[in-house]
């Protein structure tokens, strides 16, 4: 008795077009497609200012001249060397809770160390500035580092690049205790951490 011959099952083939498979056909490997992968970016949430720890109290006081713009030279006759009179100031955004206003200027410039060259204390808080060559309302001219109370202008050594010069105003819950010759480190140390609010202005002078 004779069997009939095997026969070997049908090959198949996968169309690449339709991935179906076709009998009769050899089957051949379709590569499948791969998704790019999705970078995941965590955005913040905003949060509420409250949450935040956001006072409107230290929002910044804006503090302005008209004889110099913020990051301008200041003009020579304010200087040491030509008129030494102080620049006209302007200030707004001054905080409720204010008992007083204390206006700094300061070179950190200077090769000795940050030289002062203006400390008014006890400035009247409802004030809105001071003209030129005068002193700021209800205010108290400390010593400066010319070793004379009041305004002492920009004077750095010639040939230095330009000095800068801080004009800094504070608002102060209360009177601040500094000593007769007071530095501009003991003011920082006096204000920076009590205050309810500061404004900039920088100047630039050069010989």
């Amino acid at each position: 008795m004779s069997t009939a011959p095997a026969r070997n099952p049908p090959q198949v083939r996968t169309t690449a077009s339709s991935g179906i498979a076709v009998p009769g056909r050899t089957a051949t490997h379709v590569p499948q497609a791969v998704a790019a992968p999705v970078a995941c970016i965590s955005v913040p949430v905003p949060q509420s200012r409250a949450a935040t720890g956001y006072d409107a109290s230290m929002a910044g006081i804006e503090l302005r001249s008209a004889a110099f713009d913020d990051g301008a030279y200041i003009p020579r006759r304010c200087a040491k060397d030509g008129d030494d009179v102080s620049p006209d100031l302007s200030w707004s955004g001054v905080p409720d809770g204010t008992a007083e206003l204390l206006l700094l200027c300061e070179d950190p410039d200077a090769p000795s160390g940050t030289f002062v060259h203006w400390l008014v204390t006890g400035i009247d808080p409802t004030s809105e500035g001071v003209e030129a060559g005068q002193t700021p309302p209800g205010g108290q001219e400390r010593s400066t580092g010319w070793g004379e109370p009041g305004w002492g202008g920009p004077r750095p050594p010639a040939g230095d690049k330009a000095h800068r010069y801080f004009f800094r105003i504070y608002a102060l819950p209360g009177p601040v205790s500094l000593p007769g010759d007071a530095t501009a480190g003991d003011v920082h140390a006096a204000v920076d951490q009590q205050a309810l609010a500061s404004g900039t202005l920088v100047g630039l002078y050069q010989r």
